[in-house]
């Protein structure tokens, strides 16, 4: 079926679902009609990417991708499945909650876990530490969940939380990527920037997500900006649970019931207000060429996951 019939698929059962997933109290209501509208949207979600996926085929199997492509997904055996995460798009509340469904926290609290802890290496079991025949029944026979987001919106959350940011890890990115990105496109830059890699533009991350050299493709391959299609191979694993940070909370509640875990309780995301006034005071500050440069690395994410640029510069690039 054609993508525009999907689409108003989509938006008639977004409707719906976003109308019956809280009672008037604020309490979030995982009745079985709910569970059923978004599962439709979810049914409809999958339909589109393997909609895309036809039209724009990856050109390596899963076979051939080496192990550490696969590092991304992770494993709970204990309720059969695999998720993909995807930084910046809620990956530390999902990986907080398979810390709880893996036993490795006491109780089911998902924000009582401290934010670093679900990041420690060796945390979980991920798909590249597997052997093909395990692989091939796991993909036949567990959920596999992703969650995606606009990719644009994405970037810019990584851009002002990484490289605009005050915190620790602020500080790590500033000083491993931001320093190198001012010595490489700043004119001129002070010895301040130089030292601290603290204040890089909008504009110099674009050109340095766009840029080819071989100096610095060690940080521009960094998972918070790589798009999603190269961490998570959606025309090669068909994922069953597709959410979207646009509609978390109810795609989190469809997760956690299929699963077997509506004991936990997905918490609710603060979103911030202005997305698209911040997407377009960001953006502004780009040359049409440049967003040109910047879309074609997220091209695929655009296409598959059934997002466009109209927020942005007020038409689709693609």
């Amino acid at each position: 079926m054609h993508t525009s019939k999907y689409y108003l698929v989509l938006l008639n059962v977004l409707f719906c679902v976003r109308g019956q997933i809280s009672d008037v109290s604020g309490n979030d209501v995982a009745n079985e009609h709910s569970l059923e509208l978004t599962q439709s949207l979810n049914l409809a979600r999958q339909e589109l990417i393997q909609d895309a996926c036809k039209r724009f085929p990856p050109k390596t199997g899963l076979d051939e991708l080496p192990a550490n492509q696969l590092e991304h997904i992770l494993i709970d055996d204990n309720h059969k499945l695999l998720y993909c995460y995807v930084p910046k798009v809620a990956c530390t509340n999902w990986k907080r909650v398979l810390m709880i469904l893996g036993e490795k926290w006491n109780n089911t609290d998902v924000l009582s876990i401290p934010a670093s802890m679900p990041h420690t290496l060796g945390m979980f079991r991920n798909m590249s530490t597997v052997d093909k025949p395990e692989r091939d029944y796991m993909l036949e026979n567990y959920h596999k969940m992703i969650i995606v987001r606009n990719p644009f919106e994405r970037l810019l959350s990584a851009y002002r939380n990484k490289l605009e940011g005050v915190t620790q890890s602020a500080r790590y990115f500033q000083t491993r990527v931001g320093r190198r990105i001012i010595k490489e496109f700043r004119q001129n830059p002070t010895n301040e920037s130089l030292e601290y890699g603290h204040d890089v533009t909008f504009k110099e991350f674009a050109l340095f997500l766009t840029n080819s050299s071989e100096e610095l493709a060690d940080v521009v391959n960094n998972e918070h900006w790589q798009p999603i299609t190269n961490l998570c191979h959606p025309c090669l694993i068909k994922y069953t649970l597709v959410g979207k940070y646009e509609t978390l909370l109810d795609d989190s509640l469809l997760a956690l019931n299929t699963i077997n875990a509506s004991f936990i309780k997905f918490p609710r995301l603060t979103h911030t207000s202005g997305t698209s006034d911040k997407l377009y005071r960001y953006f502004s500050q780009l040359d049409l060429p440049l967003i040109r440069k910047l879309y074609k690395l997220y091209m695929n994410d655009y296409r598959i996951f059934n997002y466009d640029l109209d927020n942005i510069v007020g038409f689709d690039l693609g």
